[in-house]
């Protein structure tokens, strides 16, 4: 009884230990500078709600908050690098559906797993992405595509960014719901998915909104509709393509948040999601992230982990329907 007792009260401190390490380092947190690691080249969507969030985050905890920017391999040198990483509040990362969902259900070589290694500090919001196809076609509108594709069963191409990215998931989805046969044709990139838009040389394309914007409104381009459920307030004239009865349950958006290596003391995960709930709510934050398509819509840690349970799910559906790998 004796030997149980000492064993009991050793465990005990272990604990007691281990709870006031945690407390006293988040009682001191932060007290150097926080990377902010983003798993794609500058430019991008991710980097561009990384950058309109680091400055303000970093007046609120008072030590700079330093982007650092990892591409390749659709986000997940990055992710790593955060899974990695002492998780002592640090190292973060604004995740994304890309590398922390979809890539461990389309590429076996990625050996993490976003649901378990990394914890959910802020959902950020979403942003749409848009199907756009070249002048040349003939149909004007979502249904009108679709009657097309449907009469010229593969014949037709659309782009995306990449296999295993959203875009190309959005695509699959527009296809499975159009009951269409569509060929893809992945890119190392959006810039080069643009140019060959843009010359003919392709049909469609799935775009981030932002990106596409600046065709859509220049006439270089025909847009048939967003992603989501909704129209944009970004581009409000651009319909919704689930206001097509065709497509009606199309509603997919690249998602943004911010996401800490799992391990970090969760002191530390709480005082960063009241700190970025607060700078959410700036209205200059507000303000540029819409004017690139962003809906903001703030979630605590425990929202955003069953979010990303659930994209996850969703994703995986259209992986398997479509039998998506790299």
């Amino acid at each position: 009884m004796s030997r149980l007792l000492r064993a009991t009260g050793a465990a005990t401190l272990t604990v007691l230990a281990i709870a006031a390490s945690a407390s006293a380092q988040a009682g001191t947190w932060p007290s150097k500078p926080i990377n902010l690691v983003v798993g794609y080249t500058a430019g991008g969507s991710v980097d561009l709600v990384a950058r309109t969030i680091a400055p303000e985050l970093g007046k609120r905890l008072g030590q700079s908050v330093v982007i650092e920017n990892l591409g390749g391999a659709g986000g997940t040198i990055g992710a790593a690098r955060v899974i990695k990483a002492e998780p002592d509040g640090y190292t973060l990362l604004m995740g994304s559906g890309s590398e922390v969902s979809i890539a461990r259900l389309t590429n076996p070589a990625v050996r993490y797993d976003g649901e378990k290694d990394l914890a959910p500090i802020t959902f950020v919001g979403t942003q749409p992405m848009v199907l756009v196809g070249k002048n040349g076609l003939p149909a004007r509108n979502a249904d009108e595509l679709i009657a097309l594709a449907r009469s010229q069963s593969g014949k037709l191409s659309y782009a995306s960014s990449g296999v295993g990215t959203p875009l190309n998931l959005a695509g699959e989805l527009i296809k499975q719901q159009g009951k269409v046969n569509i060929t893809h044709v992945p890119y190392k990139g959006a810039s080069a998915m643009a140019t060959d838009l843009l010359g003919g040389q392709i049909d469609l394309a799935v775009m981030v909104l932002s990106s596409a914007l600046p065709h859509i409104q220049a006439g270089r381009v025909h847009a048939y509709g967003v992603t989501e459920a909704k129209r944009s307030t970004a581009a409000p004239n651009v319909p919704a393509l689930a206001e097509s009865q065709a497509l009606k349950g199309v509603n997919m958006g690249v998602w943004f948040g911010l996401m800490a290596p799992a391990g970090t003391p969760r002191p530390v995960i709480d005082r960063l999601n009241g700190e970025m709930q607060a700078v959410l709510a700036l209205p200059e934050v507000k303000k540029k992230l819409a004017e690139a398509g962003v809906e903001v819509a703030p979630r605590a840690p425990a929202q955003f982990a069953a979010f990303v349970k659930s994209e996850t799910a969703r994703y995986r559906t259209i992986v398997q329907a479509a039998g998506i790998h790299e």
